[in-house]
């Protein structure tokens, strides 16, 4: 084993996504000997900010949850040091579907004015739509006493988990039903059971795969107006909903310097071809060109199935641990085309993000990209326009503009290769339907497709989110079977989300502290 120096270890990190740089600098802040090894050029993973001809846009994430000082990623960004470095705006999103559209109103209509424009328009299911609010109320107000209990003490602790307990017992009966089960309990109207489940095909889970109580966090109601309060009764915050100012980068930036502030490096263009094992212990990781770089503990991030199978080698997993890993079910990936325009796209869609779907069958939707056939659009797709909130984003009069649809890894007819200009033109052309003339003001224009996030991730499958949260199916746990040897970000434990690895990777680096110490 490595030796230590003053009681501190040394910690061999793969992956610069903000799962690795987070866990990298709490484990550098508290003293310990931390290395990153990426082997791509740049660091962030897909939480990264693609520049090219003066025009900046987010590979990934878009809105982003959680992020107020008060909640769990902004206490991690306050654990780092690194709060006042980054610039968020509270922010909205919207959706149009074929028959209606879901946008705030410019006067703010109150708390309630999506379930009152839902009863307009869906008057014979006036009934179930106040039924399904209720039992939102009953979900969300579950949530946010779970986030008071975290930061409670003493009594006032017990008190908070007493309401806790009175509030899941009112939502226990439906915690084993699927979201397809809660839509047919509360609604007719398949326009209507889109609405809530819509957003599953971000995911690709299908609605009969789907937790039931994961509906109304998908659909939190201040997601779609910021005005709403976090806070309507004595209950708690709920959740806010944020762009990061200046692109992701400045998140991952912030994460990065604050871990090279405390001794710890980062190398990019370092590809780990093997963590190195010795009996039933993690013991480093050696490098493509055959170095080898001892470590106390080794965090691993990115694929499971690279991770476990690849790097480590099934022969070293115990039979429980991979068949898991064999289990694991994944999201599908994305195509994406970045533009760079000579004009100003918010007269068309005054929301920086808006969601688009040209169908009502999320099930069949998503059944389909799950069988490699891309709908090429029609079905869904998503317009981001980040100069909207960040006009330093693109040069002076121009906007930047991501337009992106989830997409199968693999496709049932042709490759990406063959396809990725046929298809991101396709994109393109549904986004003009919104944007009229839109071809005609493009200045640049970058496509990339899952076969890119694939090389980006290091990853025989990407998944735009990570692990698919599917019922009855779990990611690995942060700490493995192999002894020195963790396992965090989307595929893992955490789940998909900045706001969830992040925080996945924070709590992970707190047991490795509390392990060390024994």
């Amino acid at each position: 084993m490595p030796s230590r120096k003053r009681g501190h270890s040394k910690i061999v990190v793969v992956g610069s996504g903000v799962a690795g740089l987070t866990a990298a600098a709490s484990l550098a802040r508290a003293g310990h000997t931390v290395t990153v090894y990426e082997q791509f050029s740049e660091i962030g993973g897909v939480t990264a900010t693609l520049n090219r001809d003066g025009f900046s846009w987010d590979l990934g994430p878009t809105l982003l949850e959680g992020f107020a000082p008060d909640e769990r990623g902004g206490r991690v960004l306050k654990d780092l040091g690194i709060a006042d470095r980054i610039a968020f705006e509270e922010a909205s999103r919207s959706y149009r579907f074929p028959d209606f559209e879901l946008s705030r109103p410019t006067a703010y209509g109150g708390p309630h004015w999506r379930r009152e424009y839902l009863k307009q328009l869906f008057p014979a299911e006036r009934d179930g739509i106040d039924s399904y609010y209720r039992f939102y109320n009953r979900v969300m107000s579950y949530f946010a006493l779970n986030l008071r209990a975290e930061l409670a003490r003493g009594p006032a602790k017990a008190a908070t988990r007493l309401r806790l307990w009175m509030i899941r017992n009112r939502i226990k009966d439906r915690r084993n039903w699927s979201a397809q089960k809660l839509m047919a309990h509360f609604f007719v109207d398949s326009r209507l059971k889109a609405v809530f489940t819509s957003p599953l095909t971000d995911l690709t889970v299908r609605p009969s795969q789907f937790p039931a109580l994961g509906i109304p966090i998908l659909n939190a109601e201040n997601s779609f107006d910021h005005r709403i309060p976090r806070r309507l009764s004595g209950i708690g915050r709920r959740p806010s909903y944020r762009f990061v100012l200046g692109g992701c980068s400045s998140l991952v930036n912030a994460i990065a310097d604050c871990l090279r502030q405390h001794g710890g490096r980062i190398y990019t263009n370092a590809t780990v071809q093997r963590i190195l094992i010795t009996g039933d212990r993690a013991t480093g990781v050696q490098l493509a060109g055959g170095h080898q770089e001892p470590a106390d503990i080794v965090i691993a991030t990115g694929g499971a199935r690279e991770t476990f199978f690849e790097l480590v080698g099934r022969a070293y997993l115990p039979a429980d641990l991979a068949f898991q890993v064999d289990e694991l079910r994944l999201m599908e990936s994305v195509l994406m085309v970045h533009l760079g325009v000579d004009y100003d796209p918010t007269s068309y869609q005054p929301d920086a993000l808006t969601h688009y779907y040209g169908t009502y069958d999320v099930e069949g939707s998503i059944s389909a990209c799950l069988s490699g056939d891309y709908h090429e659009g029609r079905n869904d797709f998503v317009i981001y326009i980040p100069t909207a909130h960040s006009p330093d984003l693109a040069p002076s009069g121009h906007h930047a503009i991501t337009i992106y649809s989830v997409a199968p890894n693999e496709l049932h007819t042709g490759t990406w290769q063959e396809r990725r200009r046929e298809l991101a033109d396709k994109l393109v052309a549904q986004a003009e339907v919104v944007f009229p003339g839109l071809r005609s003001h493009i200045v640049t224009k970058v496509i990339l497709t899952p076969e890119d996030f694939q090389s980006h991730t290091h990853q025989h499958h990407h998944a735009l989110g990570g692990r698919a949260p599917v019922m009855g199916i779990d990611g690995p746990g942060y700490d493995t079977a192999i002894q020195g040897l963790w396992f965090i970000g989307s595929q893992s434990r955490s789940g998909g989300g900045v706001q969830n690895v992040m925080l996945g990777a924070h709590d992970a680096s707190r047991m490795i502290q509390d392990r060390l110490k024994h």
